[in-house]
């Protein structure tokens, strides 16, 4: 009888569905809708105030910024392995251990603000609205690609993002062209993102005065702590609440650090050491460093956001496979786009016998 019991009991229970463990922790814990943190004090040129000290991250707002920090991460270690594979060619420059830049710019602005940059785009090419799969078909060349697989690494943009620009420094410039060419005359933050390095050489070998955020000379300037997503959200409202209220532009330079060199052909190892970027990595990682806050502050739960990290590689490894795959752009379209009034004209291939006629 009690073995007959038994028997019918383990039927019983065999046919109970059972959660994965890791979900069933998830769904017990019990969360913290918001939490208030200390962040460092940014150092200021010209100001009489700066901003806050402190600041409230909301469970919401801690997940998204950690999803897409992620979500960047995994790009650009993907653009890495696809680069190495030969499926991106040309210059290729990499942003990860940059990702509280971009995501912390992005949650200091809003979505109707207009954004310029430097050729290390792929970070913000993504906050402002561009998907993986756009931004990978790009680097390889493909016709899905957000500048039509013709810009490359270097040249993306998306609405109200005026790209990635690959000459040095011309962000500034064609940023106050365009402002003066729309008649915008709207409020300018110049951020300037010190990642210690100029291709290979250390800012200290290259420049008298660190200072970057005092180089506006008669604009305001303050330094930020640029490895920290609320450090850089909240001199980023600051910023920009400045700005909108008539007082002028303001200069922003963001303290931060990128794991691979300067490009692709850049090892990174040969002007500073395995031993300092592993350093930087283990104590001031972006995303380690807002992981830790969210789960000491009972925001998320470590098996929560393991799920978000198995999440994003799916949609990365899903967009590398599209952006191999994705037809390459036709021929006949080489010489597309290059004069706003598009005239038909010849182009001359690698066989200078071969011509190739451009029509729009």
């Amino acid at each position: 009888m009690k073995k007959m019991l038994t028997a019918a009991v383990s039927r019983v229970l065999s046919g109970v569905t059972q959660k994965p463990a890791s979900r069933v922790l998830v769904a017990s814990c019990k969360y913290s809708n918001n939490a208030t943190f200390e962040i460092k004090k940014c150092d200021l040129y010209r100001l009489e105030e700066g901003p806050p000290v402190t600041t409230v991250l909301t469970r919401e707002d801690g997940l998204k910024y950690y999803k897409m920090m992620q979500t960047i991460r995994r790009m650009e270690l993907k653009a890495d392995q696809l680069y190495k594979q030969k499926f991106i060619r040309g210059f290729c420059h990499l942003c990860d251990g940059q990702e509280a830049c971009c995501v912390g710019l992005e949650a200091g602005i809003n979505p109707t603000d207009h954004v310029i940059t430097s050729y290390r785009a792929h970070g913000l090419s993504y906050t402002r609205g561009l998907t993986v799969r756009s931004i990978l078909a790009e680097l390889t060349g493909r016709r899905a690609g957000c500048a039509k697989g013709k810009g490359g690494s270097m040249h993306m943009y998306a609405k109200n993002f005026y790209g990635g620009n690959g000459i040095v420094g011309a962000q500034g410039p064609l940023g106050a062209a365009y402002n003066m060419a729309a008649l915008w005359n709207l409020p300018c933050i110049f951020i300037c993102e010190n990642n210690r390095y100029g291709m290979g050489t250390s800012v200290e070998r290259a420049a008298a005065s660190t200072d970057y955020y005092k180089r506006g000379n008669f604009i305001p300037g303050l330094r930020v702590d640029g490895m920290d997503i609320l450090c850089v959200r909240e001199a980023t409202k600051f910023a920009a609440d400045y700005c909108r209220s008539g007082k002028g532009p303001i200069l922003m330079e963001l303290l931060t650090y990128r794991y691979h060199g300067h490009s692709m052909s850049d090892p990174g190892i040969s002007y500073r050491t395995r031993e300092e970027i592993q350093s930087v990595r283990s104590k001031s990682d972006p995303i380690m460093l807002l992981k830790d806050k969210m789960v000491n502050n009972q925001l998320a739960s470590v098996e929560e956001l393991k799920e978000i990290d198995v999440e994003v590689r799916k949609e990365i490894d899903d967009a590398a496979q599209f952006a191999m795959t994705d037809p390459e752009p036709p021929l006949e379209e080489l010489g597309h786009h290059i004069y706003s009034s598009n005239p038909p004209f010849d182009i001359r291939g690698a066989n200078q016998w071969i011509k190739f006629q451009s029509i729009s």
